[in-house]
């Protein structure tokens, strides 16, 4: 097997997958200024891969060589597709596979889907079971929480540890809570775990890091293998770099928002709504004098040669 993951140099980071926001543009931006250790993909469900929408969603699974290693997140509820995803999954070439048996989205759990599984281990040991007959040679690996409605650390994932997963991911809160501080003390629990159960699965922990620091900080401190970082990009694109303290120029995040939007319609064009972009602008856009009313005005644009206009016009910038 092609095991990338015991490959890392610890403690190594991951970008944690969110849907609408890892998409191919982020990830290709994210990996030329800030590039983490492992990337993962948006999640994509089994179903789509399968079936008519396939095309689509294999536009979703789209990577280039810079994003590797990379990680394909899928969900669903049928093994059988579980099968075929990771069959097809395979041969695009990812370098490994995660389930999500983590989100709490309720147009996921109401079909049993995502944290539901937390809920339903035999379910979540057939569709493990059947993403690995369907991959064969690359690794698995589960990204959940520590209960559904209530903390089950032990009873949960020393089932999911039982299944022999190259890796597992633990974000330290219940599924039904999703505010509140991570419950870090819990992840530590599952590295503990680990050891007695399941010595070669990499443990990830998962929630509120902000910081290369703080990243270097759970792991000393909390025995895991890896710290995956989602929502702290969306603060600082720069979360990766082990030198993040540097202060980036209103320049420099300005010119970040022009490639991104460049990027996203040459990749894109017409088969997903510009609008979907705009919740990058308060990415970018912020914290430099005049940057609300630049925001507000990029929120009325509807393509790159708008966005251009627009910072143009307000800033006066020299942009071609």
């Amino acid at each position: 097997m092609r095991n990338f993951w015991n490959n890392l140099k610890k403690p190594f980071l991951v970008l944690a997958p969110m849907y609408d926001v890892t998409d191919f543009v982020f990830r290709e931006i994210i990996s030329e200024i800030a590039k983490p250790d492992v990337l993962f993909t948006e999640f994509v469900n089994t179903n789509a891969i399968c079936s008519f929408g396939k095309e689509k969603a294999t536009k979703d699974l789209c990577f280039s060589k810079k994003q590797r290693p990379i990680v394909a997140q899928i969900w669903g509820t049928n093994p059988d597709m579980f099968f075929k995803a990771a069959q097809e999954i395979s041969k695009m070439g990812f370098d490994g596979i995660d389930i999500n048996m983590g989100c709490p989205e309720r147009s996921v759990v109401k079909n049993g889907s995502g944290a539901a599984l937390i809920k339903n281990p035999n379910l979540a040991k057939e569709l493990i079971k059947a993403t690995k007959e369907g991959a064969k040679d690359i690794p698995i690996s589960v990204k959940t929480r520590i209960g559904y409605s209530k903390i089950i650390t032990e009873e949960w994932t020393s089932f999911l540890l039982e299944q022999n997963l190259n890796a597992l991911t633990i974000h330290g809160r219940i599924a039904n809570k999703s505010d509140g501080k991570t419950m870090w003390n819990e992840i530590k629990k599952v590295a503990s775990l680990r050891n007695k159960l399941s010595p070669r699965t990499i443990i990830i922990g998962n929630g509120d890091v902000k910081s290369y620091k703080e990243a270097l900080g759970k792991y000393n401190g909390y025995k895991v293998d890896g710290v995956m970082i989602g929502r702290g990009i969306l603060s600082n694109p720069w979360v990766f770099k082990k030198d993040d303290v540097v202060k980036h120029s209103k320049e420099d995040l300005i010119n970040l928002l022009l490639k991104h939007t460049k990027l996203y319609e040459e990749t894109w064009k017409n088969t997903k709504n510009f609008n979907a972009l705009k919740k990058f602008f308060k990415v970018y856009v912020r914290e430099f004098k005049g940057s609300n009313e630049l925001r507000q005005e990029l929120m009325k644009c509807q393509n790159y040669n708008q966005v251009v206009e627009t910072i143009k016009e307000l800033e006066g910038a020299n942009l071609t």
